[in-house]
């Protein structure tokens, strides 16, 4: 029977593996863990369990094979072990958070991106009733702001391009609004979009309303 300070019948560079092993082992195991649980999936349990049973499956032999040699090595490896489970357990969630804003941030930007250019086909499908005579003839309540609608459509356009070129998560949002708002102000101002119109993006007066 060895005694716990018996020198180890092994190299040292085989501690330093063995060291690196069950702290990788641990650490992993516990980071896994708690990512399942942070998921909650329908397959929560499996993952958990073979999430734990992996690091086991690891962490064990590395740490008691040792110690049936040199008992020292064995408690110094599972010292490393456990202060590698603590560290983990208490580190992932900010691991997590950093992911997740990380995740919004990327998913933010897609969004704006194409919001971006909803915005501009917006701007453009208004512009038409300030800057085409025809259409300023044809639809005046587009350009009254007395009209309701079309004053709402402004307040929609100032609070889209307030938030335009950045990062906020809201831009897409208030383009949506943009768009309906537009929508809004041309159906009161009696414009119509046949489906050759559309395609062509030039709006038809209402017959019912002409």
């Amino acid at each position: 029977m060895p005694s716990l300070f018996a020198p180890a019948p092994f190299a040292l560079w085989q501690l330093l593996a063995l060291a690196v092993v069950v702290v990788c082992a641990a650490g992993a195991s516990v980071y896994w863990v708690r990512k399942h649980l942070a998921a909650d999936d329908d397959g929560l349990p499996d993952a958990v369990f073979w999430d734990g049973f992996a690091g086991l499956a690891i962490v064990a032999p590395a740490v008691i094979l040792p110690a049936l040699a040199a008992p020292w090595a064995g408690l110094l490896l599972g010292v490393l072990a456990a202060a590698a489970a603590a560290a983990s357990y208490l580190w992932t969630p900010t691991v997590f958070s950093k992911q997740e804003a990380r995740r919004f941030s990327r998913e933010t930007a897609a969004s704006n991106e194409a919001a971006e250019a909803r915005h501009r086909s917006a701007l453009a499908r208004w512009q038409r009733y300030e800057l085409d005579p025809g259409h300023c003839i044809d639809y005046p309540a587009m350009s009254d702001p007395r009209q309701p609608e079309t004053a709402a459509l402004i307040r929609a356009m100032k609070a889209a391009e307030r938030l335009r070129g950045g990062a906020d998560a809201s831009y897409a949002p208030a383009v949506a609004r943009l768009e309906q708002a537009l929508a809004d102000a041309e159906r009161a101002a009696g414009v119509r979009h046949d489906a050759p119109a559309r395609a062509a993006g030039s709006p038809t007066a209402d017959p019912a309303l002409g």
